[in-house]
């Protein structure tokens, strides 16, 4: 399999080499240059297979010849030995539980995964691959835990601060080891920026081999696409539903570009709710067909607090900057802060179940669809993102009500907090990389 950048600028690369790049030298983000198929007999030979099975079959159609299938079966292994549960609420209804891994976030998919295939070929290149990563919250707890202990790797997180719930920061500034923790003054589309700058800077790239672990980088994406081939088999084999559609909370869209490359693939999935908060960039670009991002918009739903988002140019170019195309298989709906905290309550007293914010913008927003007549039928499947004990003060000040807090958590909040503060200024994240070695 060879990936090209969406810039076309850059010659054709294998997956190690886009891995380890993370960002084309172009600047743009490295695609496949096709997506694999299932014939529909391929599908069917996969009922009843498990979540790791559908997984290999995903992965070894973009991997090739990169590494033997014997360690990329067992790296999978590896990386998924938690389930994925998927809740029903009514009888149309579902919730996929993306938050059963070790950071309780649906980050855990695409990081773990990452985290070892990158340690495969840094291995191979006989390198030191510093991981750099902008984090709006559950990416970077999701990478310091996956690339923890990785060999030939070390991590540098760039946060928001002030902007990530209290326990996504022990997460983030806790892991200690081979991560660093760099608390930026700034919003998330700074801590994105600066990472981009450091990608094309010449001087940095001649000491340093500089890769991402965020969802810029195509090894990120690739394996958050397993969830959605398995969610949508599990519904027609266990509640007799056919494409089902898939409401997805939408930050830097790297999530939903993942549904899209399964729906490509082949997989029973029938339409996309691009599920957003005020930051509403790309659902105003699905309604008029301009594209006109606004300056970043704090909300209840941080990790979806993205103003410019990056993975918007990975659809564009599978759409082939085609407005029309990309309407027929997703719809953006946003969603505000009070019609959040009214869902969080609702859903609490009508089902039992409790939704965190971003879960919440999700479940709205398939409402909303359902609310078009002619949108109304079939069933939905809302990922939920994010373990809602990581929104405590959320939920309990929408709820009124104490949420228990598992204890393994209670330790974790009790750590040390070790992170550096630099500005939102290019040249410190600069500075600071260039020091690593000294």
């Amino acid at each position: 399999m060879i990936y090209f950048s969406t810039n076309k600028s850059s010659i054709p690369v294998s997956l190690k080499k886009a891995t380890l790049e993370g960002l084309a030298p172009d600047g743009g983000l490295y695609v496949p240059s096709e997506i694999p198929h299932f014939s529909p007999e391929e599908i069917k030979n996969l009922d009843g297979a498990s979540f790791n099975n559908i997984a290999f079959a995903i992965a070894k159609k973009f991997v090739g010849d990169d590494i033997p299938l014997d360690q990329l079966s067992d790296m999978i292994d590896t990386c998924y030995n938690f389930d994925t549960p998927i809740v029903p609420l009514d009888d149309n209804t579902f919730v996929e539980e993306l938050f059963c891994g070790p950071t309780l976030a649906f980050k855990d998919y695409g990081a773990r995964f990452l985290a070892r295939l990158t340690g495969i070929f840094a291995a191979k290149e006989k390198r030191l691959i510093t991981v750099l990563v902008a984090t709006s919250g559950d990416t970077g707890s999701a990478v310091a835990y996956g690339f923890q202990g990785i060999p030939n790797t070390r991590v540098v997180l760039l946060y928001p601060s002030g902007k990530v719930s209290p326990l996504q920061e022990q997460q983030l500034t806790t892991a200690g080891n081979n991560v660093h923790a760099l608390e930026v003054q700034g919003n998330f589309d700074d801590c994105q920026r600066m990472v981009k700058e450091a990608f094309v800077d010449p001087s940095l790239n001649k000491s340093l081999t500089l890769t991402s672990a965020n969802s810029i980088n195509i090894s990120r994406l690739i394996p958050q696409s397993f969830y959605y081939g398995w969610a949508s088999l599990q519904l027609k084999e266990r509640y007799d539903h056919n494409s089902p559609i898939f409401s997805v909370p939408s930050g830097n869209y790297g999530n939903l570009t993942a549904g899209v490359l399964a729906k490509r693939m082949g997989f029973p999935i029938g339409h996309f709710i691009a599920a957003s908060n005020a930051n509403d960039s790309v659902t105003r670009y699905l309604t008029d067909g301009r594209y006109d991002p606004h300056t970043t918009i704090t909300t209840l739903s941080t990790a979806m607090d993205v103003g410019n988002p990056s993975n918007f140019g990975r659809l564009r170019y599978l759409y082939h900057n085609d407005h029309a195309s990309m309407g027929r298989d997703i719809t953006g709906i946003s969603v505000s802060d009070k019609e959040t905290r009214t869902t969080i309550r609702s859903v609490y007293d009508r089902f039992g179940y409790l939704m965190e914010p971003h879960t919440a913008v999700a479940f709205r927003a398939l409402e909303d669809y359902r609310s078009k007549k002619e949108a109304a039928e079939g069933a939905g499947i809302v990922l939920s993102t994010a373990h809602p004990v990581k929104f405590l003060e959320a939920i309990e000040e929408t709820l009124g009500k104490k949420i228990e807090i598992p204890s393994n958590l209670q330790e974790l909040m009790e750590k040390k907090k070790s992170a550096t503060l630099i500005s939102s200024e290019y040249k410190e994240l600069a500075s600071f990389l260039n020091g690593l070695d000294q």
